[in-house]
């Protein structure tokens, strides 16, 4: 257990921030912190074809050891957390033995960790917690995946007495701002499938996300003197709140859940003469997706009509698919996934993602790619925490993973 926190701290200790801002691939020169260590530890530990190429992805490779064919499978996780948190100076506070009690994360700022609000602590009384305190967000998402696959590839070279086929490992940049997948070479990976280490607590196994779309809504006033404004005036801020408001009012993040889409707006900048909304755009059904964003555009046709110009003005471009239409024709490799876990004593918890991970996009690239979890919760804020013991029991189901499938294929 201490070399699994020894080897997590080491990775969430390095800011690894992402930046939606900047196009550049890594979006920031300090990803290359993380991946050059992961780089000399991947070398270190005995894996063979490690490499980095000029975007900040890493490939590598540990050899089959056993005299059959079988699918080359792959494990995959991301460098970069989030930036809607800082992650500047991680100061990670370990909790052994949880009492099942309020956790103090920061006396002086009065920042609790409590399970009467944040209920899935309470599943965990007893075990190993890695928290924040309270200043920064964690970064088990996804250092937590990072940790697991290192750990499982570790384990198979000390352990050659476990029979496995070829294994290819990869960690990607820019995930949270979704482009993880945008530069990785699918066909340079050469796996017949792979797993992403990125889900939340333990057990959970994914095949199914939201497809999603960001939309930008730019409203354009103007603005005169407000003493001799009458008639004259047009406040787009006004007219932001009109549009805010035709959308269904129930269906926002905090209202909906499970295979319920949503409208989110995420950010709104406004002045008299400019106001621009961000949202984003979910739904898991296909058709539903689409409804929902010729929907939005209907709102803003219709208030332009309303006010006899074309004062708003749309954007919508798509971001990413359900996944679930690449892996249905592959359910084995969800199978595999599910048997492992049972097999180690862990209940899977098979549901829909409410987001997406860059399996959505490798499935659609032609890597089918279902999400098992990392072990961590509340991820992207100061409340976030991860048991050592889920960390362990993901080691164990790679490891499974591996080993079940050289099996099933002989």
């Amino acid at each position: 257990m201490q070399d699994i926190i020894n080897r997590f701290i080491s990775y969430i200790t390095i800011d690894t921030q992402s930046d939606e801002n900047n196009k550049n691939c890594p979006s920031t020169d300090k990803q290359w912190t993380l991946a050059r260590l992961l780089v000399k530890e991947l070398e270190s530990i005995g894996m063979q074809d490690v490499e980095i190429d000029e975007h900040c992805y890493i490939m590598a490779t540990l050899p089959s050891n056993i005299d059959y064919d079988v699918p080359t499978i792959g494990f995959i996780a991301h460098i970069d957390t989030s930036p809607d948190f800082t992650a500047t100076n991680v100061k990670p506070q370990i909790h052994k033995n949880y009492d099942g009690k309020d956790i103090i994360l920061n006396a002086e700022e009065n920042i609790i960790l409590s399970p009467s609000y944040f209920k899935d602590l309470n599943q965990y009384k007893g075990q190993t917690l890695i928290t924040t305190d309270g200043t920064t967000l964690l970064g088990a998402d996804d250092k937590a995946g990072i940790t697991e696959i290192v750990s499982a590839m570790e384990h198979l070279i000390k352990h050659p007495e476990k029979k496995h086929g070829k294994i290819r490992v990869a960690f990607t940049p820019d995930e949270e701002i979704g482009r993880g997948a945008h530069l990785f070479d699918v066909e340079k990976f050469d796996a017949k499938w792979a797993y992403t280490m990125d889900g939340s607590q333990i057990g959970e196994l994914e095949y199914e996300n939201f497809n999603a779309a960001a939309a930008k809504v730019t409203i354009t006033g103007k603005i005169v003197h407000p003493g001799y404004a009458k008639n004259k005036m047009v406040n787009s801020m006004l007219i932001a709140n009109d549009f805010i408001a035709t959308l269904p009012k129930n269906e926002i993040p905090q209202e909906t859940s499970g295979y319920q889409g949503f409208y989110h707006l995420h950010t709104m900048n406004g002045e008299v003469e400019k106001t621009t909304l961000e949202y984003i755009i979910r739904d898991h059904d296909l058709s539903i997706f689409n409804q929902r964003k010729a929907q939005f555009l209907e709102i803003a046709t219709a208030i332009n009509k309303k006010l006899g110009a074309n004062l708003i003005a749309v954007e919508i471009a798509d971001q990413y698919y359900n996944m679930k239409d690449k892996i249905a024709p592959v359910m084995h490799i969800v199978d595999i996934a599910k048997q492992a876990m049972e097999e180690i004593g862990v209940e899977p918890l098979i549901k829909a993602i409410r987001g997406g991970t860059d399996g959505s996009q490798l499935s659609y690239k032609g890597l089918p790619c279902p999400n098992i979890f990392a072990g961590g919760h509340n991820f992207h804020g100061r409340y976030e925490y991860v048991p050592v013991e889920s960390i362990q029991k993901a080691i164990e189901t790679i490891v499974k993973i591996t080993e079940i499938t050289a099996k099933k294929f002989k």
